[in-house]
């Protein structure tokens, strides 16, 4: 070790100085079509796919020495760049204020447009969605500019994202296939409850409000638009009163005649697939209805298979693991299920024609994995397209018989290969591929942790769980070491998997060079284990976590090197609930512990989330009851520090204000920390002082 370089927060953390150069070298992609490109900030590379040498497509400087236009190109990054056209030779380039058609063969600009305010760009018909004095407006392709709505403001909000990003939503617009109409959320929030949120920049405080609907209040009401462009018509889906309803999930049928969507109710126990008229704005038909005694909760559009307009692709939960069933549009119902086993699917890729498959990313290999696999639409047969090990990503050419595959293993930073999908399912199995690139280790040379992982038992003396820890790099099991415990807990969420190191964090590896064991359990209610483990946590947030972390706490009593005197807990947002939740109801157990962003009680955080896990503050008061921290303030007997962004729009600040005059009241003594001007994390450079912030926390009251 005395040979070795050390860490800083500097190399490690994500806003660090040096964080890029010492993180894994990376190869970044793209199809033009069928053909592969490489590109990177100064050029795009073709590669040949049988040899995987690399021919020069154009440059930066191409572009910059261009005789019209290469002026205003500076500060184009050529990382950012598309190829939408298979047979035209043009690439999409984000310059200052434009998007631009470069002809990489003729050497020119071919179309440009303002992109200020972007909310989506169509390939098809150039037209782009964008944000204008609080309304939606259209740019066409010759520039003109068409005003959508004329009422929108904070309260009437238009083309963007709703239902606070719940159900896998992540933007407010959406085209059709041919790019000729635009459906769109408009989400009236008048009735929604401020929360206050305070700017103290300025020379008098001044108030700079979030509409913030809590559990159990009146929510905002969602409504989807529809502008045909050529018409220059809007149109609204008649839902009917979109009061306590949620839409989700918009996608188009091939013909742009109509348009899919999941509802689910307030309650969040019923959800339908309904397909409606986009002429008319008529419901046409419930396709499917899905309803669990829990809650229900759709991520993700329905699929169309690309070579038959009467077919798509859905998920569903309903079998107990996220698996994807194929449907007959004219016969409106499932035909059959397509995926199936104790495992979930975690993406759709795209198809592959020749083969007559989807092409997914799943964890049928192992909880910690996520592989490649092909899906035969007509027998379910699966066939793998990677390793077999690690954690994949990857980007399917438009014909979908090529897959640029990159991964990382626990000993593999980064890595990437081409891989033909078609002659892999004609093997039946084993990836037909070429590789492309290894990262090397950029650690070389520095004092590296131990890694490793291992399983427990849950709480409920069944499950497995998963668990990783980090160790010195001079550990040796003759000495003890103070601890620290790491916990989110919380739903859509996991620590442990197959990626480089195991999947942990960068923080882990700076406190075991600073002499600290980091230990990190993936407890039920985390993601991607079936939905019976996922809804454990039903109604009692926090408590079935709290019993599979303390397994975790057992686990570390046994381990002679573990100096149980010197344990502690960290987490950040639902972490910072477990951190205090497990400091509160085990006082004695965790030393010292660092709730960043935490909840502290369920009633004041957000309505769709909230009421999903818990129900209403009315429906469940026991629950909400049991789970509120304020109550526990008398039991906080260690040493806590609470920290937050003071202009958190997530968690807001009420929670850790409140758990602060509950320990007023109490007589217990948490330390406070706030990071002005901030939201629900610390960004850039902050984040580095943040993590010293933490750390120093641990060294001081634990080492």
């Amino acid at each position: 070790m005395a040979q070795q370089k050390t860490f800083t927060l500097e190399d490690l953390n994500a806003g660090g100085s040096r964080y890029h150069e010492m993180s894994p070298e990376k190869r970044y992609y793209a199809w033009w079509g069928d053909e592969l490109l490489r590109v990177e900030v100064d050029g795009v590379y073709v590669i040949n796919k049988v040899s995987g040498k690399e021919e020069t497509l154009f440059t930066l400087d191409d572009i910059l020495d261009m005789k019209e236009g290469g002026g205003e190109m500076i500060g184009v990054n050529l990382l950012n760049a598309t190829f939408p056209y298979r047979d035209k030779s043009l690439a999409l380039l984000d310059a200052p204020g434009k998007r631009v058609l470069y002809d990489f063969k003729a050497k020119r600009i071919a179309w440009s447009q303002d992109r200020m305010g972007s909310l989506e760009w169509n390939a098809r018909s150039r037209v782009d969605a964008f944000a204008k004095d609080e309304n939606l407006w259209l740019r066409l392709v010759d520039g003109t500019e068409r005003k959508l709505t004329e009422d929108g403001s904070r309260d009437m909000v238009y083309g963007r994202s709703v239902h606070r990003n719940e159900f896998g939503i992540t933007k407010g617009t959406f085209f059709s296939p041919d790019g000729e109409k635009l459906a769109f959320y408009r989400m009236d929030q008048s009735m929604v409850t401020d929360y206050p949120q305070v700017n103290t920049f300025g020379r008098i405080a001044e108030c700079e409000p979030d509409k913030y609907p809590m559990a159990g209040m009146t929510s905002h009401e969602v409504t989807v638009g529809i502008h045909d462009i050529k018409e220059n018509k809007t149109i609204y889906l008649n839902v009917g009163n979109p009061a306590d309803r949620y839409f989700t999930n918009v996608a188009w049928s091939p013909d742009g005649n109509r348009i899919y969507l999941y509802e689910v109710n307030r309650a969040q126990d019923r959800a339908t697939l309904d397909e409606y008229d986009v002429a008319t704005g008529e419901k046409l038909r419930t396709i499917d209805t899905e309803e669990d005694e829990k809650y229900v909760e759709p991520q993700h559009p329905v699929t169309f298979v690309p070579w038959n307009d009467n077919e798509f692709v859905a998920w569903s939960q309903k079998d107990g693991y996220w698996h994807l069933y194929l449907y007959d549009v004219r016969a409106g119902h499932s035909v059959r299920q397509l995926t199936k086993g104790c495992w979930v699917v975690l993406d759709v890729l795209g198809f592959c024609k020749e083969r007559n498959s989807i092409v997914i990313l799943a964890n049928r290999n192992g909880h910690l994995q996520h592989n490649l696999f092909a899906v035969n639409l007509a027998t379910g047969a699966m066939t793998s397209l990677d390793n077999g090990k690690g954690v994949h990503r990857a980007q399917l050419s438009e014909n979908g018989r090529l897959i640029v595959d990159r991964w990382a293993e626990p000993e593999v930073p980064w890595a990437c290969a081409l891989t033909d999908v078609a002659a892999a399912v004609k093997k039946k199995g084993g990836a037909v591929a070429m590789k492309l690139f290894e990262s090397r280790n950029p650690w070389e040379g520095y004092a590296i942790p131990q890694y490793r992982v291992g399983t427990l038992t849950a709480a409920d003396d069944t499950t497995t769980l998963h668990w990783r820890m980090v160790l010195p790099p001079d550990f040796t099991p003759q000495k003890k070491y103070p601890a620290v415990v790491y916990v989110y807990g919380g739903p859509h969420a996991h620590l442990v998997e197959a990626s480089w190191h195991w999947g942990s964090r960068s923080w882990e590896t700076y406190m075991a060079q600073n002499g600290f064991i980091v230990f990190v359990l993936d407890g039920r209610g985390s993601e991607n284990r079936g939905k019976a483990f996922e809804q454990t946590t039903f109604r009692r947030l926090g408590q079935e976590e709290m019993r599979d972390q303390m397994r975790g706490v057992d686990y570390l009593r046994s381990l002679p090197y573990i100096d149980m005197d010197r344990l502690g807990v960290h987490g950040w947002s639902y972490g910072g609930f477990m951190t205090m939740t497990l400091m509160t109801s085990h006082p004695g157990v965790f030393k010292v512990g660092v709730a960043g962003g935490p909840v502290v009680d369920w009633k004041w955080y957000e309505v769709m989330y909230g009421e999903r896990y818990m129900d209403t503050p009315e429906e469940n008061p026991e629950g909400y009851l049991r789970t509120s921290l304020l109550s526990k303030a008398k039991e906080l007997k260690d040493r806590l520090q609470i920290i937050i962004g003071m202009n958190d729009p997530v968690v807001v600040p009420q929670h850790a204000l409140q758990f602060i005059n509950a320990c007023n009241e109490a007589g217990t003594q948490p330390d406070f920390y706030v990071y002005p001007g901030e939201g629900h994390n610390m960004m850039g450079h902050l984040s580095v002082h943040l993590h010293e912030r933490i750390t120093n926390y641990f060294k001081e009251l634990l080492k």
